[in-house]
């Protein structure tokens, strides 16, 4: 039994070694899961699974894989369970390719559907009859999506449309499947150097409560719509950003 006394489940997390993606694996372990993390960067999926399981003494796996290789999402499938209760994708960044023309624009709008949609996508279709009744399938998007935001705010935007037809094929299963979308989050490896102290107070400004957002902020959201009391909810998008779309 898990820690709140439930049965343990099998919960998959893609993009589970570093920021959004750690926090939602953390979650999700120190409630007594057996939690999966899926990442390309083997040194920081196993530092991060090392520091959650031998250090914590929390449930962890992790699994080597570029999600967006279809070669390596096949190899990776015997490394999965057997059965996935919860699949995560939280897995995602930006294309920092720049060019000039037509093929500079190739590459970013390639290297984003790429690292967002293909992602999520090969891995959810991949297992898909490992889902049972009661199974979540929860991706993480972006507030970019809703407001638009280029090459990225359009790959996350083929997620929400992938994400309504998801639902519908999986509902008669019992599995639901929907999206949180963040607003701005610090403490992730995003934006890099870009979030400085002013560029943070100029996003907090854009809020309505003051502040941006944290991993754990996401977390609590996917753990919610993860959990047995969210089963009646598919198909939907839930901000996460602290009122940043509506802007002030």
């Amino acid at each position: 039994m898990a820690e709140n006394g439930t049965a343990v489940r099998n919960i998959v997390v893609t993009g589970g070694g570093t920021g959004i993606g750690l926090a939602i694996s953390t979650r999700f372990a120190e409630d007594g899961d057996h939690v999966t993390i899926v990442g390309r960067r083997r040194e920081v999926l196993h530092a991060a699974a090392g520091e959650l399981a031998e250090k914590r003494g929390l449930d962890v796996t992790p699994v080597v894989c570029d999600l967006a290789d279809p070669d390596d999402v096949e190899g990776a499938l015997p490394q999965m369970p057997d059965r996935v209760d919860v699949l995560v994708n939280s897995a995602g960044s930006r294309e920092l390719a720049v060019g000039a023309g037509p093929h500079g624009l190739l590459a970013r709008w390639r290297g984003d559907f790429e690292r967002n949609v293909l992602t999520a996508v090969l891995l959810t279709e991949s297992l898909r009859d490992r889902f049972r009744d009661g199974s979540r399938v929860v991706t993480v998007t972006s507030v970019a999506a809703l407001r638009g935001g280029g090459s990225y705010g359009a790959s996350k935007a083929a997620l929400h449309a992938w994400n309504h037809s998801l639902a519908a094929q999986l509902g008669p299963q019992g599995v639901t499947c929907n999206i949180v979308a963040p607003g701005t989050v610090a403490g992730t490896e995003f934006f890099g150097s870009r979030l400085n102290d002013a560029e943070l107070t100029r996003r907090a400004g854009r809020t309505l409560v003051g502040r941006v957002g944290r991993p754990a902020d996401v977390a609590a959201a996917v753990l919610f719509l993860a959990s047995p009391e969210a089963g009646f909810i598919t198909g939907e998008i839930l901000q996460c950003n602290g009122g940043e779309l509506l802007g002030r």
